[in-house]
């Protein structure tokens, strides 16, 4: 297919405008400049128009419209996405923010779910019954591209990824026609939108499965950089042995200015051990014991939290409108040379704002086959998230410099795999995002978006 480039004409934008029920929003147009800014400061570009449907049918429109003036395709979710593949240059985007409803069935513990929804707008529905959606672990996460890609959180040990708790999706097609996919019904197209990005079409809306939770126990485990690296090793000997209710991530950052921290560690390097115990929470207590005596913590918030608000404990710590640039590494039971590898960067980062996380892996999320979903990474034990910072372009060359020599000084310990939704730049990492995937990706490819409509993802190029 070839891209148009430039303006789109004034008259087809009319025609354009005429068919659809939500806002077109042009160049020059009061809210363009805001609807075309995304999550990543880095991303700035200009659509030759945006498009906001409030339904299917607007979506339908929207693709029918770009595939016969030949334009570039840009979907927007939540609009947390850190590539900015949300917005393009002189294409058409497509913003799904306005279908973020949420409707859950108690009776069948299930939740129906907008792609414009977020994970604030998902969790705020589900919360009054008690019951949740293993998702991620920030409430202003998009849950179309969370799921698209995978999907994990604090409860992926014990109930799987989001993909595994997925029961169907509606989803609009390169040729404008609505399909439903599920594990009866297009079989092998809900195989790859489980994992494959956003490559074979636009979900407009999912369906989950639920499961029973309103408390966990969970908090912050602070110790200084000083301790880091005995930490970690200590931390991965409980991680790699803990029940499936118990996940303990990692987080390397500088030390906030809140009250539970002694402020001579105020703006200091620090490690975070996150415990999260998704049982009962007295029995919680003993389980999480040992990750006190990893060494002399100088903070411990650890308490029962209802688990939507610990949903939104880490909202501030990666806002909009900051400069990103991120990678990540699976691995699978890692060396001693390993762990003090990930330690040595992760304390010595280009930028005070700069993040280092170590998402637990495993449990139910290693029970499922590598190819019984696009997602093909079953068999990481941990991923680290290099989630680089920070807010005057001037540094952009030395902070992503930086990000690629903490990635590449990783590789030899990794399994080869990286998170496709944790890919700032595409540079190569495609066969890494889908691994032995690939091919039947491809196959799925040239079956649903031969011409490649939808390339602005972690893209999969069609063969034929």
């Amino acid at each position: 297919m070839a891209i148009a480039t430039g303006p789109v004409d004034a008259g087809a934008l009319t025609t354009l405008e005429a068919s659809f029920r939500g806002p077109v929003i042009r160049p020059g147009d009061a809210e363009y400049d805001e609807a075309r800014t995304v999550y990543n400061a880095m991303i700035d570009r200009r659509p030759a128009v945006i498009v906001r449907p409030t339904g299917v049918a607007d979506v339908m429109t929207a693709v029918d419209f770009a595939r016969q003036h030949d334009l570039l395709v840009a979907v927007k979710g939540g609009g947390h996405n850190v590539a900015g593949n949300a917005v393009c240059d002189d294409g058409l985007m497509i913003d799904l923010g306005l279908m973020s409803s949420v409707r859950v069935d108690r009776d069948e513990r299930t939740v129906r779910v907008g792609a414009g929804a977020r994970l604030g707008d998902l969790d705020h529905e589900t919360a009054p019954f008690g019951l949740v959606a293993p998702a991620g672990v920030a409430s202003i996460t998009g849950i179309a591209g969370l799921t698209l890609g995978g999907g994990f959180g604090y409860l992926c040990r014990k109930y799987g990824l989001t993909i595994d708790n997925l029961r169907s999706v509606d989803l609009v097609t390169a040729q404008g026609e609505l399909v439903r996919a599920s594990e009866d019904e297009n079989p092998e197209l809900f195989w790859g939108i489980r994992g494959g990005s956003g490559n074979f079409g636009i979900v407009t809306s999912f369906e989950f499965g639920l499961h029973e939770l309103e408390h966990v126990l969970a908090g912050l485990l602070v110790y200084s950089a000083e301790e880091a690296q005995s930490v970690v090793q200590q931390w991965w000997n409980v991680a790699s042995d803990a029940p499936d209710e118990l996940s303990v991530w990692l987080n390397f950052s500088n030390a906030p200015p809140e009250p539970f921290i002694p402020e001579a560690y105020h703006g200091e390097r620090i490690l975070s051990v996150v415990p999260i115990y998704a049982g009962d929470v007295d029995d919680g207590w003993d389980v999480i014991a040992p990750l006190r005596e990893l060494g002399d913590p100088i903070a411990d918030t650890v308490e029962p939290r209802r688990f939507v608000d610990w949903q939104q404990a880490f909202d501030e710590s990666y806002p909009a409108g900051e400069r990103y640039f991120w990678k990540s590494h699976n691995f699978r039971d890692p060396s001693s040379e390993a762990l003090d590898r990930i330690v040595e960067f992760a304390v010595a980062p280009p930028t005070p704002e700069t993040r280092v996380s170590v998402t637990h892996l495993g449990g139910a999320v290693n029970r499922v086959p590598s190819d019984a979903t696009a997602y093909p990474h079953r068999d990481a034990d941990f991923l680290v998230n290099i989630t680089t910072r920070w807010s005057d372009p001037a540094l952009d060359e030395e902070c992503i410099a930086w990000t690629r020599e903490y990635f590449d000084a990783l590789a030899p310990y990794a399994t080869g795999g990286t998170y496709v939704n944790f890919t700032t730049e595409t540079e190569g990492e495609q066969p890494m995002a889908y691994m032995d995937n690939y091919d039947r990706l491809v196959e799925l490819k040239n079956e649903w978006d031969p011409e490649n409509l939808f390339r602005l993802n972690q893209n999969v190029e069609p063969t034929v």
